[in-house]
């Protein structure tokens, strides 16, 4: 059975037809963040991304079991609590939690399990005895447990580099290692560490390695083999190459399709924390609405690199604007309050997200349903009008933006408040211009709009009379 959809696998560097293991299902684990700091534009991007992917695949009548971790232990967190005079897990908790409010104002669906990596550590336990059984692990001095990576034929299978021309690991520091490539799968507690941030094990106390604990979640919550593996592309390596090499190693089919999603730049250099140029989103939401930026992070194909700007959340709220003033305009005229996620999808929009996930091609198709639309709301053809907007907001409620969706109409209580609040100032100085050109009084009617429109607001006048909107 295939979903009639198409994605490039990193593993192979081709665009395959996605064919589930199982009909009617799709297992999805997407490295999610290590709770270190505040979320910023990077940890976004593969959010909204493998959203879509989740979305879309539902779209198809496909059950989506989705798993999305937290490392919740980590060297970065230790360190940084410490700095900070914070308990390690009260850091990784703050964290963790803006990411949950960050990802909900984004509109991304909650997954269907997400695992801390602390949650897990029986299962990294029996993992490692597996690898040890086979031989592709070994122990150095108590508590430090190694993979093997000259034990594995097919390690660098992913990233299809050559094991000579790879530096030592990142953990190499320890010179009980065999090789200084081989990496750590557990990590010996440390002096000065907290206590509690280390755990018994067969071969001594420590913590686990980054690459572990996500293998043992994914196997964990989808099973010996599952179907897709997603995330940044900075992740390819190491991260997703030692999980590939020590999850195959224990004998697991492990991920049947590699996804990753391109970097972000700004003026060209790609935005790191260790650069000092993250955008974080708590600074990018004072900027912009959260639908604004949902939309923006879905324009660019996810395998292109998005390269930021001053001008970038300008030019996708404006996009936005024209989407959402269509949708206004059609509803007043023909009504919107119809459920679109049965509605058919446009040929062309399903052609374009078949495709490798093209939300570029798929956002063109809904821009030509918004043009058609004003078409037809100009031409006082209410068939086509109604006809386009349902057309609009089926193709935007697979991407997750639907203007009508509760989500972006609603908005937070606090905007909608003062949304509230400004409808009806903005309200009574409509009703006092249309008394003033009733009465013909047009210099007060031009007086009104002037200061409407130097506060920022935008006057249509149309045959059902004066509307409004943030210009």
């Amino acid at each position: 059975m295939t979903s009639g959809l198409s994605l490039h696998d990193t593993a192979t560097g081709t665009v395959r037809p996605f064919v589930p293991l199982v009909p009617g299902k799709v297992g999805i684990y997407q490295c999610g963040a290590t709770v270190q700091g505040a979320p910023h534009i990077g940890h976004l991007r593969p959010a909204v991304v493998f959203d879509i992917l989740r979305r879309w695949l539902e779209r198809q009548g496909l059950a989506v079991t989705f798993i999305r971790n937290v490392t919740d232990i980590d060297d970065k967190i230790l360190n940084k609590a410490a700095e900070a005079g914070w308990t390690w897990w009260a850091w990784a908790q703050r964290f963790e939690r803006e990411f949950t409010a960050v990802y909900q104002q984004l509109g991304i669906l909650p997954p269907t399990y997400e695992p801390r990596a602390t949650g897990v550590v029986p299962d990294m336990i029996a993992f490692m005895a597996r690898l040890l059984e086979r031989g592709h692990a070994y122990t150095g001095q108590p508590g430090n447990v190694y993979f093997d990576v000259s034990s594995f034929p097919d390690y660098l299978g992913l990233t299809h580099q050559r094991l000579e021309d790879l530096a030592p690991a990142d953990d190499s520091v320890e010179d009980d290692k065999r090789d200084p490539r081989d990496f750590a799968l557990w990590k010996a507690a440390k002096p000065g560490e907290p206590a509690d941030a280390a755990w018994d094990t067969p071969w001594g106390r420590g913590r686990p390695g980054w690459h572990l604990e996500c293998s043992t979640m994914a196997w964990r919550y989808l099973g010996e083999t599952f179907d897709i593996h997603g995330g940044g592309l900075d992740l390819r390596f190491p991260h997703h190459e030692n999980e590939r090499a020590q999850s195959m190693a224990a004998g697991f089919g492990f991920a049947q399709y590699w996804l990753h999603n391109s970097l972000l730049t700004q003026a060209g250099v790609k935005m790191s924390k260790s650069l000092g140029n993250s955008l974080f989103a708590a600074e990018l939401l004072k900027q912009a609405p959260p639908v604004v930026l949902r939309y923006t992070l879905t324009a660019a194909h996810y395998r292109s690199t998005l390269e930021y700007s001053p001008d970038t959340l300008t030019e996708a709220a404006a996009a936005w604007e024209r989407i959402t003033g269509f949708v206004d305009r059609a509803g007043e005229r023909v009504g919107a309050g119809q459920d679109v996620t049965a509605h058919p999808l446009p040929e062309a929009f399903v052609e374009a997200m078949n495709d490798d996930l093209g939300t570029p091609g798929a956002l063109a198709q809904v821009h030509d349903a918004v043009r058609r639309g004003n078409t037809a709301l100009a031409d006082f053809d209410d068939a086509e009008a109604l006809a386009a907007l349902l057309d609009v907001r089926a193709m935007l409620g697979a991407l997750g933006l639907d203007p009508l969706d509760p989500q972006w109409a609603a908005g937070t209580a606090e905007g909608s408040k003062a949304e509230a609040a400004l409808d009806v100032l903005v309200a009574a100085q409509l009703e006092e211009r249309a008394a003033a050109r009733a009465a013909r009084d047009f210099a007060t009617a031009d007086a009104i709009r002037d200061r409407l429109t130097a506060a920022g607001i935008q006057v249509e006048d149309s045959p059902a009379g004066a509307r409004w909107s943030l210009s």
